[in-house]
């Protein structure tokens, strides 16, 4: 079968694309190299839905983060992804500083952002209790807002999926040729796939993709970012996201609550050689704990439980690369989306889909889609005579295998069940946070390794932490 578009990459860039194009008479596939969608940088991401008041005005960053916030907002909502619009601050901490807020209010005026304020430190401590004495003035954006990254990607897939969208996992682009009629794209596995126009939304691969077209026009930079995620006794000790004036490097250090009710500190940004450098440092940890504590001080970093890193696309323009290949007829990038990457994802996935369609791709609307997706956190929300009723018709959902964070043996078995599949352990983790508790997985994850194998039909040496090469058995003794 030759598809009409294949779309390299299983990021939340990837997976939105994928639902845009599911609404359309198209045959269409997503690729993805690893074995779960959100394996790369929407996993580890700060989840932050920015206003739009950094981006240099007249760019495309500002433009689809503008275009993206309520578009973003909508998705989740139709989604069932957890999206709560808390706010940002900006701080400035001294005379010195506070140019600055009063230049990114000004761009936000430029850009479109509504609703900006501008407020002194004890106007924003009278918000935000916790924040530093030493903050004099404040740049407080309420339209921001916070979301889960790795469960809006994986919802987005799993829409696109149940409106007729093809997923590859473990399917490795290696090779690109041009027929006559389509491209052909062969996997390291040496599996094939052919489609008529393709789609490049790899990442910190993307250059390492466009090239195997004879697509060279840009390079990306990797960038490492190191983040600490703290217990939920401290999910409450600020309900903004808290901010620092940006730097050259980025947005800075952040503070925020996340969607789960957890802390998130950081993150940096080191430039690294490869985007497998995912590691975290001690001097990174303590950069994070350091400027965290400058803008809020009673974060107790004692109860930190669990530190990770993931590695951002930039490019030295500085600016996301949404175009058609001015080399290659059909080949679409939408590279070097760094932040505020997240934000502007569904704006991104539209704005590919104008370019195919600009490229020749005819759009024609199903006649019955649906960009609905049934609550996967419905069973949390019940209150306990709900509960009660439920698990009398499901009793899976009465024996609870996470302790940490409550969940239940029927929604792992839902997870590994439903579009796209849990294939792992990692990946039962992102779609019901087993594992995501103080423990880290410590109790629960033997329960998770014999739910995956019981489901999928398979020994529990088979079964692997985040895929090919993490098994976590040897074999019996």
């Amino acid at each position: 079968m030759v598809y009409d578009v294949a779309i390299i990459g299983a990021g939340i860039i990837g997976a939105m694309t994928a639902r845009e194009l599911s609404r359309y008479r198209l045959k269409v596939c997503l690729l993805e190299r690893t074995n779960d969608v959100a394996a790369g940088a929407s996993r580890a991401n700060s989840g932050i839905v920015h206003g739009g008041y950094d981006p240099e005005p007249g760019t495309l960053k500002a433009e689809m983060n503008i275009l993206g916030v309520e578009k973003l907002f909508r998705a989740a909502e139709e989604l069932h992804v957890p999206c709560i619009r808390n706010g940002s601050m900006i701080c400035a901490f001294g005379a010195a500083e506070e140019p600055a807020v009063h230049a990114l209010y000004e761009r936000g005026l430029v850009n479109g952002v509504k609703d900006l304020r501008i407020l002194t430190g004890d106007e924003a401590r009278e918000l935000e209790p916790e924040l530093s004495g030493e903050v004099s003035l404040v740049l407080h954006v309420p339209t921001a807002g916070i979301v889960c990254p790795y469960k809006l990607t994986i919802a987005a897939a799993g829409n696109a999926i149940d409106n007729g969208i093809d997923f590859y996992r473990n399917f490795a682009v290696c090779g690109a040729e041009k027929t006559d009629e389509a491209f052909c794209l062969r996997a390291e596995s040496g599996e094939t796939v052919e489609a008529r126009y393709v789609v490049n939304c790899a990442g910190a691969y993307s250059d390492r993709v466009a090239a195997l077209f004879g697509d060279g026009d840009f390079s990306i930079i990797p960038r490492a970012g190191e983040y600490l995620l703290l217990d939920k006794a401290e999910g409450g000790r600020v309900a903004h996201t808290i901010f620092q004036v940006p730097s050259a490097a980025g947005k800075g250090i952040l503070v925020s609550p996340t969607v789960d009710g957890n802390l998130l500190t950081g993150p940096t940004a080191a430039a690294v050689e490869s985007p497998e450098n995912t590691e975290i440092t001690p001097e990174g940890v303590e950069t994070v704990k350091a400027l965290s504590a400058r803008s809020v001080p009673g974060v107790q970093f004692a109860r930190v439980i669990t530190s990770f890193s993931g590695v951002r696309a930039s490019e030295k323009g500085g600016d996301f690369i949404i175009r058609t290949s001015e080399r290659v007829p059909g080949l679409v990038h939408a590279a070097a989306i760094d932040s505020p990457g997240l934000t502007s994802c569904v704006a991104i996935a539209e704005r590919v889909t104008e370019l195919l369609s600009g490229a020749g791709l005819v759009l024609e609307p199903k006649a019955h889609w649906d960009g609905t997706r049934p609550d996967t956190e419905a069973f949390r929300h019940m209150n306990d005579e709900e509960k009660d009723a439920f698990i009398r018709e499901n009793p899976d959902y009465g024996r609870i295998v996470c302790r940490c964070e409550g969940i239940s043996e029927g929604e792992i078995r839902d997870a590994v069940r439903r579009a796209p599949g849990a294939r792992d352990v990692d990946s039962v983790k992102r779609r019901t946070r087993a594992g995501m508790g103080r423990c880290q997985g410590g109790f629960c994850m033997p329960h998770v390794m014999r739910i995956i194998a019981e489901e999928l039909g398979i020994p529990e040496e088979q079964v692997t932490k985040k895929g090919p090469g993490s098994h976590i058995l040897t074999g019996r003794l």
